[in-house]
């Protein structure tokens, strides 16, 4: 097992920003700095908010980047390369169209399903391997509308499905951590809904 060393929470800076769609890994990455007690603070060398806790599995950084989407993986190279963190002991958090409100899944690698962030994240790592935490945010329907739809607030229901869907990952954070992922997987996974 390999512990976890770098947790990222994909979103736009920007108050215009805060409460859409494409900020449910920013508003993941808040909720975990509670829980761990880190303090996130602006860090201009990793381009993004950063903080660092201790954990019962190690170190542990956690960030934001606040280099718009499209170009997230400038502040994951920064720190990871600067701490020698490598891919697998990555975790990126980030929205999921292809998810309903209310769903969290986790993977290791894959492709980007057409999201920016983690297509520039694999571009800057030069590699596809780390871990990802989808939350669901479900889907407008036509491939059209999907900038608009992830560029705007969720209804209120869906609101609630997303946040009780981060509270349920949130649960298996110290297997995360512990980079016990099969046990998170099937304890995440398996939650009746």
């Amino acid at each position: 097992m390999v512990a976890l060393r770098l947790i990222v929470g994909l979103g736009n800076p920007g108050r215009e920003y805060e409460r859409t769609r494409h900020n449910a890994g920013f508003w993941w990455a808040e909720r975990c700095a509670e829980d761990l007690r880190i303090v996130l603070k602006p860090e201009s060398r990793y381009f993004g908010i950063a903080g660092r806790g201790n954990t019962a599995s190690g170190e542990v950084f956690l960030l934001q980047p606040q280099t718009f989407m499209n170009a997230s993986g400038k502040a994951v190279a920064a720190l990871s390369r600067f701490y020698k963190i490598e891919p697998a002991q990555i975790l990126v958090v980030h929205d999921e169209l292809d998810l309903p409100p209310g769903v969290a899944r986790l993977k290791m690698g894959g492709g980007h399903g057409g999201h920016n962030g983690l297509k520039d994240i694999a571009a800057q790592l030069g590699n596809k391997d780390f871990w990802r935490l989808r939350l669901g945010i479900g889907h407008p329907g036509e491939k059209s509308q999907v900038v608009n739809y992830v560029l705007n607030p969720p209804r209120n229901d869906e609101f609630t499905q997303i946040e009780n869907a981060i509270i349920d990952s949130l649960r298996v954070l110290p297997d995360m951590l512990r980079g016990d992922f099969s046990v998170a997987m099937l304890k995440l996974h398996t939650q009746t809904k």
